[in-house]
């Protein structure tokens, strides 16, 4: 068949291969990848390219492209609801026991820097791990599956405990079973209690891989002390949690890991209904150069096949094209298997949930509803001190969850203590997170997943923790007087607290360099990097993360004439009342007081 023009028309499936191609345009593979070295694209004679890439080849070399139509699909009931509102675990249960199966365990691994998860997901990864690739799609997908024993394990390849939170922060329980890293040689340390908590209040079993025990200063009845001092005691110490000796580098170990993981798979009675619509989340998300849009999802329930309509979080897509861990296209994805999907509008964020919908037109719909919702910055409402009373009198809240940060580890023991005696038989507080240093995302994230409040006492909150805070609508509280902390706890259990206001952060500014003025004292010249500095606001000189002042702006000039405000990206002289001992590289944070309730 030709068209009008005398060009000839050629039907090309979503994807084809390098060489495919080359047959059915009748040329030579060489006269096709010296098309595609053109458009940028470097390919091989076995690449698989999608119908866009190989429709611009095809046209380039004078035919006339066109889509190979996609397989009819079969006719789905419309959800009377989005099922994507609807957590995860609300949807097994609606699911008939005839109808469930059982599915492969989801392992996230976590611990402290340095204790080797990497290196221990390579080491699993390269023992078991079917050798071969195929197709040009990148092998490293965020996921990979492995087995043992004929069952397959699905290995999260995003280590750490703060993408593991932030997959929960944005309603993502993607992991059944977390696997904690502890050096034999190094024990546990700070980032190994913050995997803990996080592992804690996301309620999945936890079990320790304990690492590195051909080292000659491994210790790992020592290890196992420290982990009891924290509640996880081990098996043979007459425990619960399951810790097996490893080796990451000389591969040690591996297999008692593998087993140990499938058995508490087994304790937890694992099941997904395969013959439905799928749903799941985005673990990763990518922009290709010559494919677009690219997402790695792990399937939770049901089977995605290729052509299914979906939306994921606030975009829509067509599942034009799936591999595997290993670049193989797939046809469809069962439950817990981790799948590269092409064909999305957008980029996904990791952690958005995804579902089948009937159509296209359906899964528009959703996401425009979606991204005008995100638009409009309505958030669910967040739990605040202020509103426990009534949460206590309506029986909905039995316990108060706070993350608490603080200084100096001696001054968070006795903010604890005491909180922890605070409350009664209907309500109490309980600490998930406790740290030094700074308020930071992690901790905003694990708020948001856990519906906690964050109390801070003599810390500050990163600007971008602030940020996070402010627009998923979690309470930061921050404190320099200990019996106003619990005095204020106390208050909102029993629902008596008094207006309070809070600070609200106007913008943030660099010390660049320090004049003196005659008659004024010295005075700041500024590089506003965020926000806006206003005169007569108050304001705070930060020193490598502790308060110095805390004051109002007496003068605030540019150049020689004086101003009500400067914006971000402008310099500045700022004089503060009764403050002139400024150094280069000080931070001014403006502010003022609001009053939140």
């Amino acid at each position: 068949m030709e068209t009008k023009e005398g060009r000839k028309v050629v039907t090309i499936p979503d994807l084809i291969t390098v060489r495919q191609l080359a047959e059915l345009l009748g040329v030579s593979p060489i006269e096709v990848i010296k098309e595609l070295i053109a458009d940028g694209i470097m390919a091989n004679i076995n690449q698989t390219i999608d119908y866009d890439t190989a429709a611009v080849v095809a046209s380039d070399m004078g035919f006339e492209p066109r889509e190979e139509a996609p397989l009819p699909l079969p006719e789905v009931e419309a959800p009377p609801a989005p099922l994507t509102e609807v957590p995860l675990r609300e949807i097994y249960a609606q699911e008939a026991p005839e109808d469930l199966e059982p599915r492969p365990p989801v392992v996230t691994v976590m611990g402290h820097v340095d204790h080797g998860k990497t290196t221990l997901l390579d080491a699993i990864r390269q023992t078991n791990v079917v050798a071969g690739e195929v197709g040009g799609i990148t092998q490293h997908i965020g996921a990979y599956q492995v087995e043992k024993k004929g069952r397959k394990i699905t290995f999260i390849d995003t280590p750490g405990h703060e993408a593991f939170t932030a997959m929960r922060a944005r309603g993502a329980q993607a992991t059944d079973i977390a696997v904690l890293v502890i050096a034999a040689d190094d024990g546990v340390m700070p980032q190994t209690k913050e995997a803990i908590d996080h592992a804690r209040a996301a309620r999945v079993p936890m079990i320790v891989a304990l690492n590195k025990i051909d080292k000659k200063d491994a210790d790992q009845e020592r290890v196992k002390r420290q982990l009891a001092e924290l509640g996880l005691t081990v098996e043979e110490q007459g425990g619960e949690v399951i810790c097996v000796p490893v080796s990451a580098k000389e591969k040690e170990g591996l297999d008692a890991l593998l087993e140990m993981i499938l058995l508490v798979a087994d304790l937890s009675e694992l099941k997904a209904n395969p013959h439905r619509p799928a749903m799941g989340t985005a673990i990763e998300g990518k922009l290709d150069r010559s494919r677009g849009p690219m997402a790695t999802v792990l399937v939770q329930n049901g089977t995605l096949k290729g052509g299914d309509n979906l939306v994921m979080g606030s975009i829509y897509g067509r599942v034009r094209a799936m591999f595997d861990y290993q670049g193989k296209p797939v046809k469809e994805a069962p439950p817990s298997a981790p799948v590269a999907i092409l064909g999305l509008s957008d980029v996904p964020r990791a952690g958005d949930t995804f579902e089948v919908v009937p159509d296209e037109k359906r899964a528009k719909t959703l996401a425009q509803e979606r991204a005008e919702k995100e638009a409009a910055g309505r958030r669910l409402p967040r739990l605040s001190l202020d509103e426990i009373y009534d949460q206590i009198q309506a029986g909905k809240v039995k316990e108060l969850l706070v993350i608490l940060k603080g200084d100096v580890q001696g001054s968070l023991e006795p903010v604890r203590n005491s909180l922890e005696r605070l409350g009664d038989e209907n309500l109490r507080v309980r600490i998930i997170h406790e740290g030094t240093g700074n308020i930071t995302e992690s901790d905003v994230n694990l708020a948001i997943a856990s519906e906690a409040i964050i109390i801070g006492f003599n810390v500050q909150a990163e600007p971008t923790a602030r940020s996070m805070a402010e627009m998923e609508g979690v309470e930061i509280r921050q404190y320099e007087v200990i019996y106003k902390l619990i005095e204020d706890v106390e208050k909102a259990l029993q629902g008596l607290l008094e207006p309070v206001y809070e600070d609200v952060v106007l913008g943030q500014a660099e010390v660049r360099a320090v004049f003196h003025i005659s008659k004024r004292g010295k005075v700041a010249g500024v590089y506003v990097e965020e926000g806006e500095i206003r005169r007569n606001a108050q304001a705070k000189v930060i020193r490598d993360g502790e308060v110095l002042y805390d004051g109002q702006v007496a003068s605030l000039k540019r150049f020689t004439e004086d101003v009500k405000e400067v914006a971000a990206g402008f310099e500045c002289g700022i004089g503060l009342d009764g403050f002139e001992d400024f150094e280069e590289g000080d931070i001014i944070e403006a502010y003022k007081k609001e009053r939140v309730r």
